[in-house]
């Protein structure tokens, strides 16, 4: 869902507009106060924040941002852009938050991959420690082997997925 807040007379056709664009769900706010009450109620993925309001009540604007949660600001001047701008405007901020979403979660599966195979690898080499054990029940044996086998999945799945 995307948050519009601006006085602006057109804001019912912007909202439509960004809508239309984005195939999200669009609310407007007339004032900083209905939109931090919005934030409050609703998660958003952009606030499209009239830079008019921003400027004339700027602790105003600042926590009403702060009720954004992981919501993108856009910040757009109403009373020079035109609708197609702001549309642009709302997509491009989309766009670069879809990216940065995927870069942060690629970023964190590459730090969980070598983590975890820092582990299989000490796994590993336990097992193997354990199976040179002399005189290893035969018992004991089994289940390390099974252990080992089991470390070895894990690091071939963890390589399949670099």
């Amino acid at each position: 869902m995307i948050l519009v807040v601006t006085p602006a007379e057109r804001a019912a056709d912007c909202v439509k507009a960004i809508e239309d664009a984005t195939t999200e769900n669009t609310q407007s706010a007339s004032s900083l106060r209905q939109a931090a009450a919005l934030l409050r109620a609703n998660e958003y993925s952009a606030v499209v924040v009239d830079q008019l309001l921003l400027g004339a009540e700027p602790d105003g604007g600042e926590s009403t941002l702060q009720h954004a949660g992981a919501a993108i600001p856009v910040p757009v001047n109403f009373a020079i852009s035109g609708i197609e701008r702001v549309v642009a405007e709302v997509r491009a901020a989309l766009h670069r938050r879809n990216r940065e979403n995927i870069r942060a979660r690629q970023g964190a599966q590459q730090a969980l991959r070598n983590e975890l195979k820092d582990t299989v690898t000490a796994l590993l080499l336990s097992c193997e420690m354990a199976l040179q054990v002399p005189n290893l029940p035969p018992l004991a044996e089994g289940k390390m082997k099974a252990v080992d086998e089991l470390a070895r999945e894990i690091k071939n799945k963890l390589e399949a997925g670099a």
